[in-house]
């Protein structure tokens, strides 16, 4: 079966519905497990890999960049540059804090060294910093595509006026815009995206790219009152776990699974994935034993009103 592809907002970009999230390569999978999963995804027709130049900084002994250090390893050893589109993201790498165009210059030439190639098909912005103004970011990054560097730019932790007046700066002056946004959204974390800033997305033809898209690894359903799971993530999905509308969220989401025969995670991400301006979710899996239930999301569509029994479940009362 052929895999479906989606336009990414405004953009020449055509993308599978699954992200491939890579803040594991070099953090709890080393490169044989990475080039495993890489191998896999694209077998099965993924070709949207996401990562970021700060990947993994946080482990013991890491300095940044070894996510895209793998994944360019990856690519040479594959020859498949062109066949795959890559997401990486600047401000977060120790040696690259934040947005002055002097810093997104120098960290995008690290990146495509990590990476190993002329350029980066998306490259977003990781954390907005609002004490450098939006006119010096935008510029720097129109700079990178002037010069082939990067093909097309996005955001991801922005607030919704700092987006507009993005895309406004952008239209105005004609430079390179933003064409898609990275969330944080989730079934039990709807809050943050949902209102204004989707709205806007919507209004602009923004395309939503969700991360944390399985609430660390909660809605896999492994994480339940009682149950120990030895996991980096543990403690994150833990706090769902223990919540009344996490425990509302598993029992429909347990429902939905069993009518369609499909994991909770499945059930999950497609969610996602029929919510307006989401064009792809982004997940990642450290063996290639997880990622079936990601990759399912291509193929499984729920019925309007089980989007809407999911919606209802996920609603946070006040």
């Amino acid at each position: 079966m052929t895999a479906s592809l989606r336009k990414l907002g405004s953009s020449d970009l055509e993308v599978f519905p699954l992200s491939l999230g890579g803040n594991v390569f070099g953090w709890t999978a080393d490169e044989a497990q990475s080039f495993a999963v890489l191998d896999a995804y694209t077998a099965a027709g993924g070709n949207f890999i996401d990562t970021a130049d700060s990947y993994s900084a946080w482990v013991e002994g890491n300095a940044g960049g070894e996510s895209e250090t793998i994944i360019g390893n990856w690519l040479k050893a594959r020859g498949n540059r062109d066949d795959v589109v890559i997401a990486t993201k600047v401000s977060q790498h120790p040696d690259f804090q934040g947005l002055t165009a002097a810093n997104i210059k120098a960290a995008a030439d690290a990146s495509l060294r990590r990476l190993g190639t002329d350029h980066i098909d998306l490259y977003y912005t990781h954390f907005d910093k609002p004490e450098v103004p939006v006119e010096e970011i935008i510029g720097a990054l129109d700079d990178l595509v002037k010069a082939g560097k990067v093909r097309h730019i996005a955001a991801s932790n922005i607030s919704a006026q700092r987006l507009e007046a993005s895309l406004a700066f952008s239209d105005r002056e004609g430079l390179a815009r933003y064409v898609a946004l990275q969330p944080h959204y989730n079934l039990v974390s709807r809050d943050t995206y949902e209102g204004e800033l989707q709205n806007l997305a919507e209004r602009e033809g923004l395309a939503a790219v969700p991360y944390f898209a399985l609430a660390s690894g909660f809605l896999t359903g492994k994480y339940r009152p009682g149950t120990t799971v030895q996991s980096p993530r543990a403690e994150g999905a833990a706090k769902h776990a223990a919540s009344e509308l996490g425990q509302k969220v598993l029992t429909a989401l347990d429902e939905i699974a069993a009518a369609h025969d499909a994991p909770i995670a499945t059930v999950a991400l497609s969610w996602l994935a029929a919510q307006p301006t989401v064009t792809a979710p982004i997940a990642s899996a450290r063996t290639v034993d997880q990622l079936p239930a990601l990759l399912g999301v291509d193929g499984l569509r729920l019925t309007e009103e089980e989007v809407g029994r999911l919606a209802e479940a996920s609603a946070r009362r006040s």
